[in-house]
């Protein structure tokens, strides 16, 4: 019996093996700038040369406004503090913010659309009514009232994550919703359910063993929707300063904020790096999602394969 490589049993990995051309390209550097965010977060206290609040070091306090040099390569910011290092750190707090509105997002989306799509009639309904009122609201707006009424605009590390993750789980829960009740709307006519429900399996067990493992295929490009959303939510409350504040975590919206000044005064080394970790981070997640997204839909796969095949009778 043929057993499948196991490149081919890991998500990206396959993905990556049925890429050609541009799309490889893409793909590529999608994993190169997430794979560059995810050390960055995960060895921020050995990649930074300060901690994201120093103010000092061995050889006296930091200069505000001071620009790159051999001690501050990527200069210093109006209150003092090392760009590079703050950049850094930054990407940990972007990461925990981007993991607990994403599997908030997707745990609680997912569990309303399949109950309502397997159910129906008035639940059903009134789900829907529902998720298409919370839908309306842009993301900003409900971070900026979550953040006010858990933190009182002036956020710690963990009051700031936990304002903006639910700010974008609200958001987000109707895409998942969506697409999961539409799926299972779908799935739930199948001639397995019907088998299911006619030998006496529980409701609880045909949607968790027969519906959800095929309800949910078509998340990864929502996913990584809702991880670029995370990030612009969280660095425009910074931006606007309802943000965490800088005592408590590096955060990229913040710094941006602090730096308008510093801009007009051709002061760039202050926003300049900040602006451009979003602006790469955000572009990495979106080539990723998009490329598994466009591998995952059998009519380009089959299109994929057929110039593969032409390429091999030349």
């Amino acid at each position: 019996m043929a057993t499948t490589p196991l490149a081919d049993r890991i998500p990206v990995l396959k993905q990556l093996r049925q890429s050609v051309g541009l799309q490889r390209g893409m793909l590529i550097a999608g994993l190169v700038l997430c794979g560059l965010f995810l050390l960055a977060a995960a060895f921020a206290p050995l990649i930074a040369p300060y901690g994201y609040a120093q103010l000092s070091s061995d050889a006296g306090g930091f200069a505000p406004r001071q620009a790159p040099s051999a001690e501050h390569i990527w200069g210093t910011t109006i209150a003092g503090y090392d760009v590079f290092s703050r950049v850094v750190w930054g990407s940990r707090t972007a990461l925990v913010v981007i993991v607990v509105s994403v599997a908030m997002s997707i745990f609680l989306g997912v569990l309303i659309g399949l109950v309502s799509g397997y159910i129906g009639g008035w639940l059903d309904r009134i789900l829907v009514v529902i998720c298409d009122a919370v839908y309306a609201f842009p993301s900003l707006l409900l971070a900026i009232v979550a953040a006010i009424v858990i933190s009182g605009g002036r956020a710690e590390f963990f009051s700031g994550v936990m304002a903006t993750a639910i700010s974008i789980t609200v958001v987000f829960i109707p895409q998942y919703f969506r697409v999961v009740r539409a799926e299972t709307v779908r799935l739930k006519q199948e001639a397995y359910v019907e088998a299911a429900r006619v030998i006496g399996t529980s409701t609880w067990r045909i949607m968790l063993r027969h519906v959800l493992r095929n309800a949910t295929r078509s998340l990864p490009l929502i996913f990584t929707l809702n991880a670029s959303e995370a990030i612009l939510t969280i660095a425009g409350l910074g931006f606007l300063g309802f943000g965490i504040e800088p005592s408590a975590a590096a955060e990229w919206g913040y710094d941006l904020n602090r730096a308008v000044e510093d801009v007009t005064a051709g002061r760039w080394w202050t926003a300049v790096f900040p602006g451009l970790a979003i602006v790469l981070v955000v572009l990495g997640i979106t080539l990723v999602g998009e490329s598994i997204n466009d591998l995952n839909d059998p009519r380009l796969r089959t299109r994929k394969r057929t110039a593969r095949g032409r390429e091999k009778t030349r």
